[in-house]
């Protein structure tokens, strides 16, 4: 098994995940913050009970175990934590390798643009019993597991049919950043995007090679194909913010990626402590709970060596990381502030329907606020109920719900908010992540949509 070197250290994969049972164990803010909402923290609390009952310590065949129940939602209090079982998790595969299965899964991007370029052959295969079994067995999907069915046409080249691929001469103008499951899959949730800015004279931006935004490979352990996508992805909206694009995604797992992971450490980089002018001694940190734009003060002599710019993407340009994150925006958030200054158009037409609405985990990691929930109200006729707390999880975890081994656990994560809509009886489910949609269509009998659908729909309405 590989060994990874940190410092002076070096530690097997089993080593670092051991070392973040004992750091929670220390703590058991996490044994009751996150009982029904996570799979990790059950079962390290268990197994920690465990040693202590017995005084026999996880064997490292169950610590890597643990890792794999990691889907990074984001909504554990502590970014060191998730970030180490990260860590644990990708020495593995740099060790061991990835299993075929699990790598096609992983690679969203790479096999939905293989199906889908010949995407009636692929659905046609998928309605075909022995071919869809089959293909689950090889792609180590679970068999009660529904697969999606492909658009005839993607996001991206529809886009590019319209000239979206060429800078808009717009005053404002914003660089889209689609995602795979609405450049792929869903299909209709960008183009209701493209419809939404556009009817608000918002010209729009399509990079051409816009990668996957990198959290499925990131979640397990392909460290290779996750940074060379978020490279790609960081250059690539880097140059449309100098050609005056605001950055902005519908997908919030992505914005999460860009907004919160890409960042993680980077204000302890060299480069940053030199563009904030830090003493030879200091190092100053962003003061985010100040009123006013502030710094708190350290001495370097004392905790260099903790504080370094030492995270996953750490190989990518510091600064180039805060300014994306600085600047890129949830489609949500970015047309709650053009309703806030009086420059969203009103003009929606009526749709009587009541709904309930999920603000998914990585949109509520963002700090955002729930923007669609206001945005949605200014439809005439649409009765919106918020639903799930602040702890609640559908337990998909991007395209990991598939997998074999983790179906049932994700259904069995997922069980506490799909009781609190079925209570709800709503005739559909609002929600903005894809992945949601997909458990969703799963284990529900109701019609899921994106806030950003109906937007475009109550404009097309409009009389």
């Amino acid at each position: 098994m590989k060994k990874e070197t940190v410092g002076h250290k070096t530690e097997t994969p089993a080593k670092i995940i051991r070392g973040v049972l004992h750091s929670c164990s220390d703590c058991d803010t996490c044994r009751f913050l996150m009982d029904e909402s996570c799979l990790l923290f059950p079962e390290l609390y268990r197994l920690y009970d465990q040693e202590q009952k017995l005084g026999r310590p996880p064997s490292d065949t169950e610590l890597l175990r643990l890792a794999e129940l990691c889907t990074l939602c984001g909504l554990c209090p502590c970014p060191d934590i998730r970030a180490d079982v990260i860590r644990g998790k990708t020495e593995r595969v740099k060790g061991e390798g990835m299993p075929l299965g699990i790598r096609l899964l992983a690679d969203v991007q790479r096999y939905l643009r293989l199906g889908g370029r010949l995407p009636v052959i692929a659905n046609a295969c998928k309605a075909f019993p022995p071919v869809a079994a089959l293909a689950k067995k090889i792609a180590g999907i679970h068999p009660d597991r529904r697969l999606p069915t492909l658009p005839r046409e993607n996001f991206f080249d529809w886009a590019r049919a319209r000239g979206l691929h060429r800078m808009p001469d717009k005053a404002r103008k914003v660089a889209y950043f689609a995602g795979c499951t609405a450049g792929y899959l869903f299909p209709e949730v960008a183009r209701a995007t493209v419809a939404v800015l556009e009817r608000n004279n918002i010209g729009v931006f399509v990079p051409p090679g816009q990668q996957c935004c990198g959290m499925p490979t990131l979640v397990e352990g392909d460290e290779p194909t996750t940074l060379e996508r978020a490279a790609a992805n960081l250059a690539m909206l880097s140059a449309a913010i100098r050609d005056g694009c605001d950055p902005v995604c519908s997908c919030p797992t992505c914005g999460f990626l860009f907004k919160v992971l890409l960042t993680e450490r980077a204000v302890y980089s060299e480069a940053y402590q030199r563009s904030v002018e830090a003493g030879e001694d200091e190092i100053k940190l962003p003061d985010l709970d100040a009123r006013e734009a502030g710094f708190s003060y350290l001495k370097k002599s004392m905790y260099r060596a903790l504080l370094r710019d030492d995270g996953y993407f750490s190989n990518l340009d510091p600064l180039a990381r805060m300014a994306l994150a600085d600047r890129v925006t949830d489609m949500g958030a970015y047309l709650a502030e053009q309703h806030r200054q009086g420059r969203l158009d009103n003009g929606f037409g009526r749709i009587a329907a009541r709904m309930v609405y999920f603000a998914p985990c990585h949109q509520r990691e963002q700090d955002i606020g729930t923007p669609y929930e206001t945005l949605l109200a200014l439809i005439p006729g649409l009765e919106i109920r918020r639903v799930g707390g602040a702890m609640d999880c559908c337990g998909m975890g991007g395209s990991m719900g598939f997998k074999e081994g983790f179906h049932a656990a994700s259904t069995r994560m997922g069980q506490p908010l799909m009781n609190k809509i079925k209570a709800a009886a709503p005739e559909a489910i609002v929600t903005d992540c894809l992945s949601c949609r997909l458990q969703f269509r799963h284990a529900l009998p109701y019609p899921v949509w994106h806030p950003l659908e109906l937007l475009a729909r109550a404009y097309a309405q409009e009389k």
